[in-house]
């Protein structure tokens, strides 16, 4: 089944969001060949039999127009679909009722059912995996991988009911996990398109990108006039560094489907590439396409913005960008006084006393190196240049700290509503160190070189600064801050994969902005000398001066490579990714002003942050 709860801060393409589902043609095939058969995916003679199914032929074809509905983006109806292939697995009359229930749309009608059955029929794998499917439709996972682990217990060779645990372990973050799951799926069908999916997705995320680009050339190999997987496999190959085959996999994708929003996007943020008036031209006409999705269409004035950016026309462009960045923002629910809020609370109570008062608690091992500040800062040059030296690892943006950070505020909707940050003043010194270990085994999966130490690089940690210091008081943090005007307009001219709400309206970026600058500030006050800042333009200006200034605030002697960082060939995840493959270039510094007519909003928001910071022309 597909997914219904919000997908994970940073995700790679469609096939990790949905799980894979994309091969009508191969799924209907495997109903007959083993796959939905009675014994789900087996052979009596190879291992138990699984649950039977009720209507093979009808459940056959209603999972094939799942998939094809998924392949399509049209998740709601795709989920629609997987109902009607539920339906037609179950026989008993209670179970037919809820799966009525969910085909009506009416999953809490569903829900009540499967829940009222589930004290009588504890051992039924059919019923635990519906209640396992209703659970995670509503969101939760943690239930459904419980009713779904049970399923397994009592039926293992039950394989719908494995692959949903499989994707449940994958929205739960538990990706190691996943990917021993989609190991134990390939084993029983080695060619299963889905499943390698599943596998490739898993391993991108573990980092693992080499085998991750293997694994879907080989899906690419038996199903070449995918474009999603195109697109899947292009977005593996950036991160690669693999920039020529990178552009033709989502030129091959485009080539399949031009109304692909994402692929023409991914082109435009490699930012290396330059369209043609042809792709111009292309865009115009997907974009006066009736049936073209509200994604696509999004991501396709994002890639024109770029376009008519490079050709000189700033004002189409920044109407372009506009476009799109509103649709984005109406699709999102952000209250950028929530933002401020939550900083003078963490002003509030995160004060010089109160660290003084807890200094040497948490877990003092020094491995982490936090890079904070906002997207587009470059942060991601910051992250090159320490990955370059022979003991510092860059891993990804790592999103455990806020995960922390959220189980603290006790699952509120909104943090207003949450107990962090108020919740640290009660935590123990036991409980402190108890956070850092958890957040460095979580991050221990992500490191594969050995180093002694490692970059987390996600921006939004600038929040979690304090909560930081007082889990891993040895650890270091690096805040890298760009001018206001030009940091904010990059952040507006991107499309972010997920998360970064702020960023698709100016003024709420420049809110978001002046918000960090004042809670930095607070730090800085309250942790002397604790972080440490980096000014893009200054880095731009120096390299060497500021490269060494930043080695030495991280304990570490200088070396050459991380001047001649464009070398690296580590994976990079970020849409800076291939800016950081060549030398340090001036060119960007200023490049706002192209846009100044338009910035009103931003430059009010921004208040006396923008005084703040010095010109570029000034350093």
């Amino acid at each position: 089944m597909g997914r219904r709860s919000n997908p994970p801060p940073h995700s790679f393409g469609p096939h990790f969001l949905w799980g894979g589902r994309c091969y009508a043609d191969r799924v209907s095939s495997t109903w007959n060949s083993g796959r939905f058969n009675v014994t789900f995916g087996a052979t009596p003679a190879a291992r138990p039999a699984g649950p039977a199914v009720a209507d093979p032929a009808e459940a056959a074809r209603w999972g094939a127009e799942g998939d094809r509905l998924r392949l399509a983006g049209e998740v709601a109806a795709a989920d629609h679909a997987y109902a009607r292939q539920m339906r037609a697995t179950v026989a008993d009359p209670e179970l037919l009722r809820a799966a009525d229930a969910l085909v009506a749309g009416r999953p809490a009608e569903a829900d009540a059912l499967l829940r009222a059955a589930l004290p009588r029929r504890p051992s039924d794998p059919l019923l635990l995996w519906m209640a396992g499917d209703v659970a995670s439709r509503g969101g939760r996972n943690g239930e459904a991988e419980r009713l779904l682990a049970r399923c397994l217990d009592l039926s293992p060779a039950f394989v719908p009911a494995r692959y949903a645990y499989a994707m449940v372990l994958t929205w739960l973050d538990r990706v190691p996990d996943a990917l021993a799951q989609a190991g134990h799926l390939l084993a029983a069908q080695p060619g299963n398109a889905l499943y390698r999916h599943l596998q490739a997705s898993s391993l991108l995320r573990l980092g693992e990108e080499a085998a991750a680009a293997d694994a879907y050339a080989a899906v690419l190999e038996a199903h070449p006039d995918q474009p999603l997987s195109w697109m899947s496999y292009g977005h593996v190959l950036k991160t690669l560094g693999r920039q020529a085959e990178a552009v033709a996999a989502y030129r091959r994708c485009l080539a399949l489907d031009p109304r692909q929003g994402e692929a023409w996007w991914s082109l435009a943020n490699l930012k290396t590439v330059r369209f043609g008036e042809g792709d111009l031209a292309a865009m115009r006409a997907a974009l006066a396409r009736s049936d073209l999705s509200e994604p696509d269409r999004l991501q396709l004035h994002f890639a024109l913005g770029k376009g008519e950016e490079d050709a000189g026309r700033y004002a189409q462009a920044f109407d372009h960008y506009a476009q799109g960045n509103a649709m984005q923002r109406a699709r999102l629910d952000y209250d950028a006084g929530e933002t401020t809020s939550q900083m003078r609370r963490t002003k509030a109570l995160l004060g010089r006393a109160f660290f003084a008062a807890r200094a040497g608690q948490g877990a003092p091992r020094p491995d982490p190196i936090f890079i904070v500040g906002l997207p587009r800062s470059g942060s991601t040059l910051v992250e090159q240049i320490l990955a370059s030296h022979s003991l510092v690892e860059g891993t990804q943006e790592l999103d455990y700290m806020p995960a922390i950070a959220a189980r603290l505020a006790g699952g509120a909707r909104r943090p207003s509503e949450g107990a962090y940050p108020d919740v640290l003043a009660a935590l123990s010194p036991a409980e402190l160190a108890s956070l850092g270990e958890e957040y460095l085994a979580r991050a221990a999966t992500h490191r594969k070189l050995g180093r002694p130490f490692f970059i987390d690089k996600l921006p939004n940690n600038f929040a979690h600064a304090g909560l930081i210091h007082l889990i891993l008081p040895n650890a270091k943090i690096v805040d890298v801050r760009r001018h206001p005007l030009g940091c904010c307009l990059s952040g507006f001219k991107q499309h972010f994969a997920a998360g970064q709400p702020f960023t698709y309206d100016l003024a709420d970026i420049g809110r978001y902005y002046a918000d960090y600058v004042e809670l930095m500030a607070h730090f800085d006050a309250a942790l002397p000398g604790r972080i440490h800042r980096v000014l893009y333009e200054r880095l731009v200006a120096d390299p060497e001066g500021e490269t060494r200034a930043l080695l030495q605030h991280c304990g570490l002697d200088f070396e050459p490579a991380c001047l001649r960082f464009y070398e690296n060939r580590r994976a990079v995840r970020t849409a800076s990714s291939e800016q950081v493959r060549q030398p340090i270039f001036t060119d960007a510094a200023d490049h706002w002003r192209h846009f100044d007519p338009w910035l009103g909003p931003l430059k009010l928001a921004l208040g006396p942050a923008l005084d703040g910071h010095p010109e570029p022309g000034s350093i």
